[in-house]
């Protein structure tokens, strides 16, 4: 124990101290924490003493994906998000359902060991979009506002309403649908993970950013407390949501929101430690990941697996958000970069452990898709984020420059 903590901790002061450099680069954080999880596990040095069960990574996956919900909610500028709601409405309401189709289909033709509903139980678990990974778009100012909060909301919204879909259809590869049908279960899930999500997130905020209001009115924070409650009221909502049946991703996300409009003057001081805890945790997460569960993973691969990998991450992603966003008055460039930009990752690992724990025939074999999908995000997605930005940025500021020549012509 005393040497996996001892690797953790000192790989933690080190990255800490190199992030900033490591981040103007092309190489992206979780390329580093996976890398660095290889390297000390199994398939590396072996250095690793612990053994890491799939309930470990699901909880540490779970709060980490909650708290970067909520402090990335949060930190939404909600002016811009108001103008541009239309956009992540698109992405969720017609390129998710979209893409889970197209996953299905995809997957029809190319997995023949799956059921078809284990088939689209497959294209659920790698469809949502992950918050964490996609922080390198959706926080860089050259980006347009309007691309970056739809990408915000998208990837705060659509894991929580995955979760729903994946156990209606885990539910069907199953057989455990009742007398009632799949529609009812679908209705019903639908209902209480979305609408106890809602409820929790929302009065679980209002109720702690009054009480935080009269303890800053009152000077009952001291500079040290003052960094705590957003944790605490992010992992609130996300349990309590659970607890009650619900979606603690919706809860989290949900909650965010309303708090970055509710203490909007005192917002940066509350989700200074909040973030900087969401990205450690995140760096834990992404070593276990690379070191536990790649690992184990890598003898396992197969052509189909990894062109289903490939394909999901473009064609399955892209073409829905193409057509979603049609007429919407994005450019071709902006739909592409959109579309491209749909990261995989701890919203995943989650399903991967659900499906796993479920002894559903062929676990395994979705499993490892869900793997290669996700470790082929963090490497295509964290080498191509700055470099896409920065040509993004500069084919608007071209744009721009033209239009504003031909008005003068």
């Amino acid at each position: 124990m005393y040497e996996t903590l001892a690797l953790l901790a000192l790989f933690v002061l080190v990255y800490s101290s190199v992030a900033g450099a490591i981040e103007r680069t092309w190489i992206s954080g979780p390329i580093v924490f996976t890398c660095f999880g290889l390297l000390v596990g199994p398939m590396g040095f072996d250095l690793l003493t612990w053994e890491t069960d799939r309930e470990t990574i699901r909880s540490l996956a779970e709060i980490t994906l909650a708290l970067v919900l909520f402090t990335d909610a949060a930190g939404a500028d909600m002016a811009v998000l108001r103008k541009t709601a239309k956009l992540p409405v698109r992405l969720l309401l017609i390129g998710l359902p979209l893409t889970i189709l197209l996953g299905f289909g995809v997957g029809v033709l190319l997995i023949d060991e799956l059921s078809l509903f284990a088939i689209a139980l497959l294209a659920t678990m790698v469809a949502p979009t992950d918050a964490a990974l996609g922080k390198a778009v959706v926080t860089n100012a050259s980006v347009p506002d309007e691309i970056r909060q739809g990408l915000n909301v998208e990837s705060g919204l659509n894991d929580g309403i995955c979760v729903p879909i994946l156990f209606v259809f885990l539910a069907l590869a199953l057989g455990k649908v009742d007398a009632a049908g799949p529609w009812t279960l679908a209705v019903k899930l639908v209902a209480e993970e979305i609408g106890i999500g809602l409820v929790v997130g929302l009065v679980l905020t209002i109720a702690a950013a009054q009480l935080l209001k009269i303890a800053l009115h009152r000077k009952w924070l001291t500079p040290t407390w003052i960094q705590v409650p957003v944790i605490a009221l992010a992992l609130g909502c996300f349990a309590l949501a659970q607890l009650l049946g619900g979606s603690g991703f919706i809860a989290a996300f949900s909650g965010g929101l309303l708090f970055g409009t509710l203490a909007k003057d005192e917002r940066d001081k509350f989700l200074l430690a909040g973030e900087s805890t969401g990205d450690t945790l995140a760096l834990i997460t992404w070593v276990i990941f690379g070191s536990a569960v790649v690992a184990q993973a890598a003898g396992k691969f197969n052509w189909s697996i990894l062109l289903y990998a490939v394909l999901s991450l473009t064609i399955i992603r892209m073409l829905p958000v193409f057509l979603a966003l049609t007429g919407s008055g994005i450019s071709t460039r902006g739909k592409l970069f959109i579309g491209w930009f749909g990261p995989r990752g701890l919203a995943s690992i989650v399903f991967a452990v659900i499906v796993l724990n479920s002894k559903l025939p062929h676990s395994d074999l979705i499993a490892m898709t869900v793997v290669c999908t996700i470790l082929l995000s963090i490497i295509a997605h964290g080498l191509t984020a700055n470099p896409l930005v920065a040509a993004f940025s500069a084919s608007i500021k071209r744009s721009a420059g033209k239009s504003l020549t031909d008005k003068q012509d």
